[in-house]
């Protein structure tokens, strides 16, 4: 089996380091450039330790102090640094069943993420339990498609999106939630409201462009793709619809992607969309090089936390 430090090594020389080519090392030496990077997780489902290594499916991968190690690791050798999470965050392991999420958002919280979105788990304990464990997040849930007015004690306890600044960049991350009718009991979610995920991107690219965000991040618990259900919005449909998100960081499928899937729009824009499985396994990284106003996505890996 490959040792981690080999893997991280192949990891950050090996995928092209992207052939190193001339034009982006160019862009990255010059004096304006800031380069950002977006590490991400999706659907960690309660995995607090590694899976058991006992020879099953995953054996001996994830575990929080390992992901922790790793993300500290990369902090200390880039500048510009955002970690972000797709939703699920909890459900799924006795730690859940025992403590209800508090200890998976302080763990999050002591790692450092910067925000996460609402995934359907999220409801697995109803408004009551959501309201109980959030406040041990130190980082903001941000949805934009899901309207709590209707629930009191949720009312006020999330933003649509954040902005972000690193030297001089904007980055604007908003969230977007999975319709819940028919996935989770309607007694667990209440009186939420969902709203079309398409039109409510739609109003948070111009809102994020008005502002004058630099790079536009969507933290979806929408699903990559949905080859047998093709009126199902999905990550894919929805970077089809929606120009000027230049990253759809996914969740609730648990879809391995070995590298972000690439739409392309009439105007030349690009919209990556990334997903790095569940329970924690894997760690997201993109990372993007802005130069004088033009974007580059330069690099994009995943680690595995073994």
């Amino acid at each position: 089996m490959i040792s981690r430090r080999q893997f991280l090594a192949e990891s950050l020389v090996g995928v092209g380091a992207l052939a190193l080519a001339p034009e982006m090392l160019l862009a990255e030496s010059q004096k304006n450039a800031v380069k950002i990077t977006i590490l991400h997780t999706n659907d960690m489902h309660s995995r607090i330790e590694p899976f058991p290594n006992d020879g099953r499916k995953y054996a001996g991968l994830g575990g929080m102090a390992r992901r922790a190690e790793l993300v500290k690791q990369i902090r200390s050798q880039e500048k510009n640094v955002l970690l972000l999470d797709a939703g699920d965050i909890i459900q799924g392991t006795p730690y859940f069943n025992f403590y209800g999420g508090e200890v998976e958002l302080k763990l999050m919280s002591q790692i450092g993420y910067d925000a996460a979105t609402i995934g359907n788990h999220e409801f697995d304990n109803g408004i009551a339990g959501f309201d109980k464990f959030l406040p041990h997040a130190n980082f903001p849930y941000l949805i934009a498609n899901y309207d709590f007015s209707g629930e009191q004690s949720l009312k006020n306890a999330f933003q649509p999106y954040k902005i972000f600044e690193k030297e001089g960049i904007k980055i604007g991350v908003f969230g977007l939630g999975i319709e819940l009718k028919g996935l989770v009991l309607e007694k667990l979610y209440g009186n939420t409201k969902y709203l079309d995920p398409v039109g409510t991107a739609k109003e948070m690219v111009q809102t994020l462009k008005d502002k004058k965000c630099d790079l536009i991040i969507c933290l979806s618990h929408l699903g990559f793709k949905y080859d047998e259900y093709p009126n199902k919005i999905s990550d894919y449909k929805l970077a089809q619809a929606v120009e000027g998100i230049d990253l759809i960081i996914g969740g609730h499928t648990h879809t391995f992607l070995d590298k972000p899937e690439q739409i392309l729009h009439d105007s030349g824009h690009i919209t990556l969309i990334n997903q790095v499985g569940w329970a924690g396994i894997r760690l997201g990284r993109v990372d993007f090089i802005l130069e004088k106003g033009r974007k580059k996505n330069i690099k994009n890996t995943s680690y595995a936390i073994k």
